[in-house]
């Protein structure tokens, strides 16, 4: 196996990566200042009288997002504007000091807590409306100030994200940030979140349109994070970007010096814009295509962040409500019942006496398969009566062996004959193969390129 191969398939995620993967689909809310001056982006001038929100319904934020799927929700505390969702100490632009004066980060994450789904937060390095902004140090003292203030006041966070958006021009204030400083403050105030936006744990997919690529590694080479280089680190190539198709694929490997666990997140928002405009009311994204999006992402390897905007009223639409209720009835269709457990599994053959067939069904995360080193090993689920199928889930043991598998093939026994059913490339933490609907009694999935051997932890059919 290539030098730049043992490389990559020796990175493991760490423990807050595969809890944020575990969750796979969450919300984010997207209301403040923005809302009530039909905006994107706010110049931070705004008084904070106009916050005014006639019935605000957190509660509904949260109930809703659950109903939707979604496993956390993430909320905007701090936009471009400046205005504060909770009463900072460090400022008057804050809900303080507006009509509305809830502390709006502390409802989010008390019902998120009783509702079972976890609580992000997501706040903008960039601040139109402090002065500080631009002067260094000063400011950079000012955010950290107001970042430790949701770090220790709103319990548990699950993850933090953190926008380095800059819309000034060239001769506007722009503030260079000491993130080393600001990673080791989450670090150590919220030691199981995982960092976001520009973090160094969750890479951002390169769109705001929901594109998946067909092949999305975890592992990639350091430039594609904001990790600092080593005095003995190779220069990253002179273009390189986010909407790469393969930033994890062995060409990129060869370039690679140094390789992290960088896996990817989908953003999307559910209407044309994230926040939410009066004249955008029809925009709203059909169900089948967040449907789409969520196969692709969610059964890709990869995290789905979908945007929800409530209105001026406090409160989620009608339209979006219906919307969102109809993804997670659909979901709960597509995955009411796990055909697979109490099943028969077999293989080609086993990298060692631990690592049988069966322990892909057994729940257990720290069990797996992993196959001998052959060409086109295979592992095979024997259902032990004919069921219709039409999706298989799989998860690679990435947590013990990396990353691995390059290409598969998922074939069913149709009157004594296989027949191909789906074909794939890579699997990483979770991928979902989608099929025509077919009766079928016996599956086989041949893994047709691997890295030295394939593994899975997890093989669920509906």
């Amino acid at each position: 196996m290539k030098e730049y191969i043992q490389q990559a398939v020796s990175v493991r995620p760490d423990a807050r990566q595969l809890a944020w993967q575990q969750v796979g689909f969450y919300g984010l809310v997207c209301f403040g200042m923005n809302t009530f001056t039909d905006s994107e982006w706010g110049s931070g001038g705004e008084s904070p009288e106009l916050f005014a929100p006639e019935s605000l319904r957190v509660h509904q934020w949260v109930r809703v997002a659950k109903a939707a799927g979604m496993h956390a929700l993430v909320l905007w505390v701090k936009h471009f504007d400046g205005f504060c969702l909770w009463p900072s100490a460090e400022t008057e632009h804050t809900v303080a000091y507006s009509p509305c004066k809830t502390d709006i980060v502390q409802q989010a994450a008390r019902f998120c807590a009783e509702e079972g789904i976890q609580f992000g937060i997501r706040i903008a390095l960039w601040d139109r409306h402090d002065l500080r902004c631009g002067q260094g140090k000063v400011y950079e003292d000012f955010f950290c100030a107001q970042l430790q203030e949701l770090l220790t006041g709103y319990g548990p966070l699950f993850g933090v994200w953190l926008d380095d958006t800059c819309g000034e021009g060239k001769n506007g204030r722009r503030q260079t940030m000491d993130m080393e400083r600001i990673y080791a403050m989450i670090r150590r105030l919220q030691p199981d979140a995982v960092i976001g936006g520009c973090g160094p744990d969750v890479r951002f997919s390169g769109n705001y349109v929901g594109y998946c690529r067909k092949s999305e590694w975890s592992v990639v080479p350091y430039y594609y994070a904001p990790m600092p280089p080593l005095p003995d680190d190779k220069k990253p190539p002179r273009r390189f970007s986010m909407t790469d198709l393969e930033p994890g694929g062995a060409k990129t490997l060869r370039k690679g010096h140094r390789l992290l666990w960088y896996p990817a997140e989908v953003a999307l928002p559910m209407r044309k814009s994230w926040f939410y405009h009066e004249d955008e009311q029809f925009d709203c994204k059909a169900l089948s295509k967040l449907l789409d999006v969520w196969y692709a992402a969610v059964g890709g390897n990869a995290c789905l962040m979908l945007s929800v905007s409530p209105d001026k009223s406090g409160s989620i639409c009608k339209q979006d409500m219906e919307t969102l209720l109809s993804v997670g009835a659909q979901l709960s269709i597509d995955f009411g019942e796990d055909l697979a457990q109490d099943s028969a599994m077999s293989c080609s053959g086993c990298l060692d006496g631990k690592t049988g067939a069966e322990n892909v069904l057994d729940g257990c995360a720290d069990t797996y398969w992993a196959s001998a080193p052959e060409k086109n090993s295979f592992i095979e689920i024997d259902l032990l009566d004919d069921y219709d199928i039409n999706k298989l889930v799989l998860g690679e043991a990435v947590a013990q062996q990396g990353q691995r598998v390059e290409a598969f093939t998922v074939l069913g026994e149709v009157h004594g004959r296989w027949q191909k059913l789906h074909s794939g490339t890579t699997i990483g933490y979770r991928t979902i193969c989608a099929f025509p609907e077919l009766r079928v009694q016996r599956i086989r999935i041949v893994f047709d390129r691997v890295r030295e051997f394939a593994t899975l932890r997890m093989l669920e059919a509906y």
